[in-house]
């Protein structure tokens, strides 16, 4: 038996016994576990074990942090138990019945929207500039006049850029939606494609034509079938419409796979359940669909612009940051969208980018009151900006989190910026630009109001977070673990606060033989792992690494799907199941964590080869693992490729280059 046996054998009491685990299986540091009764796990004793790091509990999986090491506690865990292995699948799905049914849902909004979202970034971004050319009547001999008013070139600009601003929020969020659902039910996505394209094709009535509609509109845009009447109308921007649309349609397509014989499916299946989930779609769901989110919309409207609307303006503001935590802000997004497509504007997404404006600010006074720490502006720095730019994660679970005070200084702030953004009913044209950007997004006519709500975004969070901070000596060095939690369990708390799976990192350790180690020479410098280009790790959407929890280190968008080692080094980590993480330790003691992807645990190693086993001795440029960019992004992940120094070893500094261009095992990225 390991080395890990009586740690093993008292996690297994702990965790509420054999009968308590439904499933269990390990990933890079950690034990996943999905229990049938979670509230059994005694979890400050599980913490109090000398093998264990952390614990936490995300999506229905109760987590339990190794280290390095995990791979030989989870066998001596195995033997001891006689708890059958399980796939990270099985345990992912076990996990969902711990979730309640508030969690499942959001947990689905959030898979749905999620693929989404950099268009809609996109989106916002063009219609923003829009806003400034065609909206903005600052310009011109008195200052009375649009920028597009006043030039060919301009006007020109204007109208091309509609293009993008119609296909992402008219066009793409119903086919999107439809595409992402039948993704994620497993049905065929090119189908779900189709069905969404009959939401908003150009045979039909405009959706924003709807409700001027004449009799004469309404005698060109009707089907006829004799018997019956439908009128033909378009479901541009439609939410709630597309997700019942694309619901019926999986469902149809999972019955006609169930009763149709395999020798005629690929023709009996697509048709028969395309033809009836369009029917369906705009027959009945359709048209309720537009019922409901009219109601929703109505609903909400009534809070915003309602005699208690300067109430809905503090709850909300001050409450959106917890929010996040949660992940029940991603229903956000079906809301925004809703109103848009109703009114034309949205007065919730001011409020959500006043409050990234707020968490930046908090960081803003830690960067003051930190100002000769450098280790701390390591990571406060890159933090700051990132928030500024509509990114809170890194801020939020790298900084504000970690205190606490900052995070309650900065809803305070936006609490109070909330008030006045309704109170001042400013609205915005489109979603997805946030933090400081986030002006580009509001209406022209409240430029200057939502400036004010800026201004208190950043003041009263600034000064309340230095004024507390000051008291608590942080100006002083005064460590986190003398403010609030320790180290440990600062990282758990990130990471049930909604970290990704990538994003929980690790010092990567082993102990090799003097021997192996004597056959490794340094020069000072990590080259690329892979080719590409290089950024910030602060710019990777993964809060724990990009806040620089686990470490410093640059991210690679690569160019190729081929990763190599950066140096000389020994192969203290590799993930064989997944292939999607392999550590590296130096002879100096310098430990490095190269990570494939964001959330790429998930594909169990579908389009993963790794070259090298635990144990190996690699030499700069020896291929590590090669990856199929194209499967990965068919997955849904990024394949972003992070270095991340886990451990500096002997190192008494390391310097990134965080941008440009890289070629594997060539181009130093890192030195110490």
């Amino acid at each position: 038996m390991g080395k890990y046996r009586e740690d093993a054998q008292e996690l297994l009491r702990l965790v509420g016994g054999k009968d308590n685990i439904v499933a269990v299986t390990h990933c890079i540091t950690r034990m996943r576990f999905a229990l049938a009764d979670p509230g059994k796990a005694d979890v400050p004793a599980i913490e109090a074990l000398a093998s264990v790091k952390g614990s936490f509990t995300q999506a229905g999986q109760f987590q339990v942090i190794i280290g390095s090491d995990v791979a030989d506690f989870y066998d001596d865990f195995v033997a001891i138990s006689g708890v059958s292995e399980a796939s990270k699948a099985d345990v992912k799905k076990a996990a969902v019945g711990n979730q309640n049914p508030l969690q499942k849902a959001m947990g689905a909004i959030a898979e749905v929207f999620a693929p989404l979202i950099p268009a809609i970034i996109t989106g916002g971004l063009i219609l923003g500039f829009r806003n400034v050319l065609g909206d903005m009547p600052y310009f011109g001999p008195d200052g009375t006049q649009t920028l597009a008013s006043l030039s060919v070139f301009w006007t020109g600009v204007y109208n091309f850029l509609w293009l993008i601003g119609e296909a992402v929020f008219h066009l793409g969020i119903p086919v999107g939606i439809c595409y992402s659902i039948t993704k994620k039910m497993g049905g065929t996505p090119m189908l779900g494609i189709v069905l969404g394209l009959t939401l908003v094709s150009g045979q039909l009535m405009n959706a924003y034509a709807v409700p001027g509609a004449t009799a004469k509109d309404w005698a060109t845009h009707t089907w006829n079938f004799g018997f019956a009447q439908v009128h033909m109308i378009g479901y541009q921007a439609q939410v709630i419409p597309a997700i019942l649309a694309a619901i019926c349609f999986n469902y149809y397509e999972r019955f006609f796979k169930k009763i149709t014989p395999s020798i005629v499916q690929m023709i009996v299946v697509p048709f028969c359940s395309l033809l009836l989930g369009v029917m369906t779609a705009h027959f009945i769901v359709g048209p309720i669909g537009w019922t409901l989110g009219t109601a929703v919309g109505n609903v909400v409207m009534a809070g915003i612009s309602g005699p208690f609307r300067v109430l809905f303006g503090a709850i909300f503001g001050g409450l959106y940051a917890p929010l996040v935590i949660t992940g029940l802000h991603h229903m956000t997004n079906a809301i925004d969208l809703q109103l848009i497509a109703d009114t034309g504007t949205t007065m919730l997404w001011p409020m959500i980018a006043l409050s990234n404006i707020a968490q930046g600010s908090a960081v803003l006074a830690m960067i003051v009151l930190q100002r000769n720490d450098d280790k701390a502006q390591q990571v406060n720095i890159p933090s700051c900006l990132s928030c500024y730019l509509g990114v809170t994660e890194p801020a939020m679970f790298g900084v504000n989190l970690k205190y606490v005070f900052p995070f309650v200084c900065a809803m305070i702030g936006s609490a109070v910026a909330g008030v006045i953004c309704t109170a001042t009913s400013t609205a915005a044209n489109a979603i997805g630009v946030g933090g400081l950007p986030g002006i580009l997004s509001i209406n022209s006519k409240y430029f200057l109001s939502f400036a004010l709500c800026m201004l208190v975004a950043v003041v009263i969070p600034f000064v309340l977070t230095y004024i507390v901070g000051k008291s608590k000596g942080i100006d002083r060095g005064v460590g986190v673990e003398d403010v609030t939690l320790d180290g440990s369990n600062v990282v758990a708390a990130s990471i049930s606060a909604g970290a990704s799976e990538s994003g929980v990192g690790a010092a990567v350790a082993a102990v090799t033989s003097a021997e192996a180690m004597g056959e490794l020479t340094e020069d000072g410098a990590l080259c690329a792992a892979v080719s590409g280009t290089v950024i910030p790790l602060s710019q990777v959407d993964d809060a724990v690494f990009a806040s620089g929890t686990m470490g410093e280190g640059v991210a690679i968008e690569p160019s190729a799907g081929e990763v190599v080692a950066p140096c000389d080094a020994s192969v203290t980590v590799m993930m064989e199941e997944t292939g999607h993480a392999v550590g590296l330790t130096l002879a100096s003691g310098l430990e490095l964590l190269i990570h494939i992807g964001l959330d790429t645990v998930e594909m169990n190693g579908d389009g993963f080869q790794a070259h090298v086993r635990k144990g190996s001795i690699v030499h700069r440029g020896d291929p590590l693992v090669t990856f199929d960019r194209k499967k990965v992004a068919a997955a849904g992940h990024k394949d972003t490729v992070l270095m991340v120094v886990t451990d500096k070893g002997s190192a008494e500094k390391i310097d990134l280059t965080t941008s440009g261009a890289a070629v594997a095992g060539v181009t130093p990225v890192i030195r110490y």
